[in-house]
């Protein structure tokens, strides 16, 4: 409620002025808004392959698996190597057949590069079905779908991610898939509608795997029509109530890890994670109002160890919070958290426990304003 009166408040405000100001206002808005769309901003280039080698750890199982227990005979030689170092004079000692020839690469044959794509393309499902939520907005064929539909705010798309007819990133490289992703840039420099903000924290090993995945869907023949803003859309972006994500992250140059942490239920894994949950419930994740939230979002959560945050909780009330989306009291996590729980229930018990574990490691603080 109190959510909905500030949003009510900032309406009212906006609506005063454009009644006083008069045409000419939502004109400057309009002309502001445009301009603020048609800035060209710099990010740096990176390269990593799609999908990634396998480790030389995953060589070394491989090699483990495939390779067949020693052979009788071998077993054989090596008492009997024993035997005649003991007693080298003794009748019946048998005699060591010659070493045999060392046993072929047990990875020769093995298409290791198809192996590499079937895992990568698995780690990109669970990140996409458990974490980065891409198909809010892209469709669940990655073929495109809809942000905002709302005659007032305007019209916002995700576009087509596949290969098909109306497809976007056809001929991407991974830099730009990079640009698009973590900085909310597209090809020519221009800002995108992309929320990049929440994968600060996405290595380049997850986009690469996010990459492998959604090329090995069919492609779609779908055009998504381009952006347009609604009147109040128009001047939220023009008074900074709408910002662009790529305005929001502070540097377009700085390295992203290559790889994740590794998955244990510690906290550097939890903040890992915790990367998606930062453009509602804010870098230090105490949470407060969301810029340009529709009326029906409540206030982002803090989920800080404050008395307005999770003090009290325990790891069992997180839990059943993500798993069954109620508090501790009973009471139901409405929007836009509601929106999370397909994605939640696929989350591991070890991405729960390094979560819970991140938050319960953060310096409490109340909640934002």
């Amino acid at each position: 409620m109190e959510r909905l009166k500030k949003v009510g408040k900032v309406v009212g405000v906006i609506v005063l002025v454009l009644l006083v100001a008069g045409g000419s206002g939502y004109a400057w808005a309009s002309w502001k808004s445009a301009s603020m769309m048609e800035v060209t901003y710099e990010a740096h280039d990176v390269d990593f392959p799609v999908p990634f080698p396998l480790t030389e750890e995953e060589l070394a199982a491989l090699r483990a698996e495939r390779t067949p227990p020693a052979a009788p005979d071998a077993a054989n030689a090596d008492a009997a190597d024993a035997a005649n170092a003991e007693d080298p004079g003794a009748e019946g000692v048998v005699v060591a057949a010659p070493p045999a020839a060392p046993p072929a690469d047990p990875l020769e044959g093995v298409d290791l590069a198809a192996l590499a794509l079937e895992r990568a393309v698995a780690r990109g499902r669970h990140l996409v079905e458990a974490r980065y939520a891409c198909i809010e907005c892209h469709g669940d064929d990655f073929g495109g779908g809809t942000m905002i539909d709302d005659p007032m705010i305007g019209s916002l798309y995700g576009p087509n991610l596949t290969g098909g007819e109306g497809s976007r990133v056809t001929d991407w490289t991974v830099a730009e898939w990079d640009r698009a992703v973590r900085h909310g840039i597209l090809p020519g420099g221009r800002p995108s509608a992309m929320p990049a903000e929440d994968y600060q924290r996405m290595s380049d090993q997850e986009l690469s795997d996010v990459i492998a995945y959604v090329r090995s869907f069919p492609a779609v023949d779908r055009r998504m029509p381009p952006i347009s803003l609604g009147p109040l859309g128009t001047v939220l972006m023009a008074t900074g109530q709408l910002p662009l994500s790529v305005t929001r992250i502070a540097e377009h140059d700085r390295a992203h890890p290559v790889a994740p942490p590794e998955a244990a239920p510690t906290v550097e894994f939890g903040e890992h994670l915790a990367g998606v949950c930062t453009g509602c419930h804010r870098e230090d994740m105490r949470g407060g109002p969301i810029p340009a939230a529709p009326p029906d979002w409540l206030a982002a959560a803090n989920l800080t160890p404050h008395a307005d945050g999770l003090a009290g909780w325990s790891y069992e009330d997180f839990r059943t919070a993500m798993r069954e989306f109620r508090r501790p009291d009973g009471t139901e996590l409405g929007l836009p958290m509601s929106l999370m729980r397909r994605y939640i229930s696929n989350m591991s018990d070890v991405e729960l426990e390094a979560m819970w574990a991140y938050l319960q490691s953060l310096q409490p603080q109340p909640t934002g304003t």
